[in-house]
């Protein structure tokens, strides 16, 4: 599986940390005691609440996302304007452009439902213009939080944060700061905590993915997977997010229990770029190292987690050539053994502990 670290949510934070580290696939144990040089630590305010979208029927609770995980949530307001010079420019017209635990629900905002009028890809819904979306730069700073309240102290230009968990008026919050904020959700497995969790059908779930609750997507099946999909992704629309992070797209070289190929994976990943830039979102390659070089036009930038670990971060060189920011993080390793070497490639690079809650130490 490919190594997700979602965090626990608040419930599962009182679990042992053993249990999560042993079913992860990913090198665990990064180092847990607060650093002093950094940027957050402790506890965080109690997350936001969000309002069913409107129009939309009211949703069950769901958890924490994971690293792949976990953060918290909101109504779907319009967003306010980002003020000049907020880092990050928008792609050239015309330009075409993958870790986590279940947490204890907690009362999301509701993915907006597939064929609603006047959402994107929806028949008779113009696109968004080519070029309206943000396009995020190499070296750009980042703040990856998937578990506890959103800490909206941290001095970067870049959130990475929990589309379901994560209410619009944070959304708000952190672009009247001058953040851009990416929406996390998983697009290759099946959760059974998520609102949406009865609307896959069971034929779509596969073989567990090593998580609690989760399961591998039969990804073949773009025709039903395509509107639910486009459902959360309307959802991070709504609540104001610049870009999305689609977890877990790499299933054809995991034991997911379907027959799945390169060729499959790449069409999935396609269609999921096609979705989030018909809605004006930036979307980022999560891991999936191997089909960088067939999907480096289709995304926006990367997110990788422990690249340095496992002596992988030169693949990734490719996004930062064609001017695309590589969104890093690094768990065991200490910032002594990998900022030099991903600095140098121009990554946006940090030590995060795998439960993803607001501490960082950035290189």
């Amino acid at each position: 599986m490919p190594r997700r670290t979602r965090p626990l949510a608040a419930a599962l934070a009182l679990a042992t940390a053993v249990a999560l580290l042993a079913t992860s696939c990913s090198s665990s144990g990064s180092e847990d005691e607060d650093d002093p040089s950094a940027d957050a630590t402790g506890a965080q305010p109690p997350a936001a609440t969000a309002a069913p979208v409107p129009g939309t029927p009211g949703t069950p609770d769901a958890p924490s996302s994971p690293a792949d995980a976990g953060s918290p949530t909101a109504p779907a307001p319009g967003t306010p304007s980002v003020p000049p010079g907020t880092p990050g420019t928008p792609s050239v017209p015309g330009t075409p452009s993958t870790p986590g635990t279940p947490g204890h629900p907690v009362t999301p905002g509701t993915p907006a439902v597939p064929g609603t009028p006047g959402t994107p890809g929806t028949p008779g819904t113009p696109a968004a213009p080519a070029g309206a979306r943000w396009q995020p730069t190499p070296g750009l700073a980042w703040q990856w939080q998937l578990g506890g309240g959103v800490d909206q102290s941290v001095d970067v230009p870049v959130y990475d944060i929990d589309g379901f968990e994560t209410d619009a008026s944070v959304v708000a919050a952190l672009h009247a700061k001058g953040r851009k904020v990416i929406c996390y959700i998983n697009a290759g497995s099946w959760e059974e905590f998520r609102p949406d969790a009865a609307a896959f059908a069971q034929a779509l779930q596969g073989s567990g993915n090593g998580w609690k609750g989760e399961k591998w997507f039969d990804i073949r099946k773009l025709d039903q997977l395509k509107p639910l999909m486009a459902a959360r992704f309307d959802m991070c629309r709504q609540k104001g997010f610049d870009a999305v992070e689609p977890d877990t797209i790499e299933a054809y070289n995991q034991n997911s229990g379907f027959p799945l190929t390169a060729d499959d994976q790449l069409r999935y990943n396609r269609m999921l770029a096609t979705l989030a830039h018909e809605r004006g979102l930036a979307i980022g390659l999560k891991n999936d190292l191997e089909q960088i070089p067939a999907l480096l036009g289709d995304f926006d930038f990367a997110v990788n987690e422990e690249c340095a670990q496992f002596d992988e971060c030169g693949r990734l060189s490719p996004f930062v050539q064609a001017g695309k920011a590589v969104f890093h993080v690094e768990y065991k390793l200490g910032t002594d053994r990998f900022c030099a070497k991903t600095k140098a490639l121009g990554f946006s690079s940090m030590q995060k502990k795998l439960e993803l809650d607001a501490w960082r130490k950035p290189c």
